[in-house]
């Protein structure tokens, strides 16, 4: 037993080691700790415990949910060799959705409520509302609106420009931070209806999961996007699962981290600086209510 327990020690400390060392490998280094605990959990010798440093089930959704440092490290520093994950496979099997019938009809009753909680809504509203996100004077536009932009009043004033695209028109006159509004269905077509280098700020929240022609749509942000000019998408692990897209509802938030930040460098806008955030409440380490995290880009 005393051997049992030397042996577990130094398996986690090497283990540990390894995951440090890895950190910035993203998928990798979740593919490796995932081989390495079911090799070591079949051996006699070892009774795994839970992991700290490992990802682990939400109780309300029975999904995953990632470790500090998994969403950022989801991304890749170097994007050469990397393939499109899209390139070569069947994608209307990825695209497909539960729910085939027209977005319109899904969408033509209002919702006027949130579709994260209380803490996630307060973290988006900070975080979006923030000098460093708009600034004064700012053209911005809101991509898959809805009632609300989370934006608070007083930032609402000092921009240019705040213009909402979404699905339902008594949600958006309903939004009384927008300066304009249009209601599109991005899957019918993805083609942006404002002239070229229109915006400073992009912004795309709790939506990216049902586009089902999310490089088109891309494409498109990087057009309407003036040079310098940022995208934030925005996603939590709360959706309409019937209208989710299946390559979305398949994976877990690091998955996809990894997935939105590819439909930004694969939609070949010559997006830069592609980053993740996991910008969540954590208590001990782990994610308090609902998580929250931001895949963000520069248009050169």
């Amino acid at each position: 037993m005393v051997l049992k327990s030397i042996y577990m020690f130094l398996f986690l400390l090497v283990l540990q080691q390894f995951s440090e060392a890895l950190s910035s490998m993203g998928q990798d280094r979740r593919n490796l700790l995932k081989t390495l605990s079911t090799l070591v959990s079949s051996s006699p010798f070892f009774v795994m415990p839970e992991l700290a440093f490992a990802s682990y089930i939400d109780p309300k959704m029975g999904t995953m949910l990632p470790d500090e440092g998994e969403i950022s490290a989801s991304v890749p520093l170097d994007w050469g060799g990397v393939e499109d994950p899209l390139a070569g496979t069947d994608i209307k099997e990825l695209f497909t959705r539960l729910d085939k019938a027209s977005d319109k009809e899904f969408y033509k009753e209002p919702r006027l409520v949130e579709h994260i909680d209380e803490n996630c809504v307060t973290l988006l509203t900070d975080f979006i509302s923030s000098d460093k996100i708009l600034k004064r004077g700012d053209s911005v536009l809101d991509l898959c609106s809805s009632w609300t932009s989370h934006i608070d009043d007083a930032k609402g004033r000092e921009l240019k420009r705040l213009s909402g695209l979404g699905m339902n028109s008594f949600e958006l006159v309903s939004n009384k931070v927008l300066t304009d509004w249009t209601v599109k269905d991005l899957n019918e077509n993805p083609k942006l209806p404002y002239d070229d280098s229109s915006f400073n700020v992009v912004l795309c929240q709790l939506s990216i999961d049902y586009l089902t022609r999310p490089l088109d749509v891309m494409k498109e942000v990087g057009r309407v996007l003036v040079p310098g000019g940022r995208v934030y998408v925005f996603f939590s692990n709360r959706l309409f699962l019937q209208k989710a897209v299946a390559l979305w509802t398949g994976a877990d938030d690091i998955d996809h981290a990894y997935t939105v930040a590819c439909y930004l460098h694969f939609s070949d806008v010559g997006f830069q600086n592609i980053a993740a955030q996991d910008l969540s409440t954590r208590r001990k380490g782990k994610i308090v209510g609902d998580p929250l995290y931001a895949v963000s880009a520069t248009k050169m």
